[in-house]
C-alpha cells in the first residue's frame, strides 16, 4: 500500500510543539473515540478505540510507541492496532520546521502490516477510512494544543 503523506501548520514554534508530539500519552488523548488506558508514558501509550467502520466492529487496542527523533526537528512512531480477528502496524515519521511564528509538520505514514480480516478489505476502502482517521487525529491534536 502506498504511504500516506501530508503537512499541517501549527501556531506553536517547534521547540514547544515537539515535546507534545513526542509524548505518546498526549497523543493517545487526541484519538477520536479513544479511551486512554492507565500507565501511559511519554514513550508508550495504549488506548481502546471503537471504530465506526462498516468493515470493522467491536473495539481495537491501539498502541502508540515513540521510536526516536531529534529534538525539535524529527519524530518517528509506531502505531499498532489489534482487534478480534484483525491487526495492523503503521510507522509514521514527522519533520518539523519553523513556519512564520509557528511550525510546519511534514508527515508520512506507511502501513507495515495488515492481518486477519483487514487483509480482505479492498485497498480503496482502507485508504479512504485511513485518510478520515488521520484527519480526525490531526484535528484532535490541534484542539488539545489550544
Amino acid at each position: 500500500m502506498q504511504p500516506f503523506a501530508g503537512e499541517r501548520i501549527f501556531a506553536l514554534p517547534p521547540d514547544q510543539l515537539w515535546p507534545k508530539l513526542r509524548d505518546a500519552a498526549f497523543l493517545a488523548t487526541c484519538i477520536p473515540d479513544g479511551t486512554p488506558r492507565a500507565g501511559a508514558t511519554r514513550d508508550r501509550a495504549v488506548c481502546t478505540v471503537r471504530p465506526g467502520f462498516s468493515f470493522m466492529r467491536g473495539t481495537l487496542d491501539v498502541t502508540i510507541e515513540v521510536l526516536g527523533g531529534d529534538e525539535s526537528t524529527t519524530l518517528r512512531f509506531s502505531q499498532k492496532s489489534k482487534g478480534i480477528g484483525s491487526s495492523s502496524e503503521v510507522e509514521t515519521s514527522l519533520t518539523l520546521t519553523p513556519h512564520e511564528q509557528g511550525t510546519k509538520v511534514v508527515w508520512q505514514a506507511e502501513v507495515k502490516t495488515l492481518s486477519g480480516l483487514l487483509k480482505m478489505v479492498p485497498g480503496g476502502l482502507i485508504r479512504g477510512s485511513a485518510n478520515k482517521v488521520i484527519e480526525d487525529v490531526w484535528m484532535g491534536v490541534a484542539k488539545k494544543l489550544v
